[in-house]
């Protein structure tokens, strides 16, 4: 029935301008005018609509994943622009100082949007 619908996912923001600034500048994500917030662009066509809500909470999981072909050097140019990685409680040891996670599957490193949403960029295995 909705095998044909062109779906697209979306998460909630509480400063929409901020989140625009830290997805189109920071992170480099092609941005786009419309519903009541804007859309993500990302690569394969697929579209994250983000929107304000007022009554914003940060989502509990990770919102967006980036595979990357080098998770350290992509942290450390991410980090040169201001993002801050996340080290959890319970995995510090397995957490370097760059926030690179090192226990187990692939490389991976947690950071937050503006408004809390967690993002990671992950080895592309």
């Amino acid at each position: 029935m909705l095998s044909d619908s062109a779906a697209f996912s979306g998460f909630s923001v509480d400063d929409l301008d901020a989140a625009r600034t830290f997805y189109g500048e920071t992170l480099g994500l092609v941005t786009r005018s419309g519903g009541p917030g804007f859309y993500l662009e990302l690569t394969g066509g697929t579209t994250v609509l983000v929107y304000p809500t007022k009554s914003h909470q940060p989502a509990s999981y990770t919102v967006l994943n980036f595979p990357v072909d080098d998770v350290e050097a992509t942290v450390a140019r991410l980090a040169e622009r201001g993002v801050r990685f996340e080290r959890y409680e319970g995995t510090p040891a397995q957490t370097d100082d760059d926030g690179v996670f090192r226990g187990g599957g692939p490389l991976i490193a947690w950071f937050t949007d503006p408004a809390g949403n967690t993002l990671s960029v992950v080895a592309d295995e």
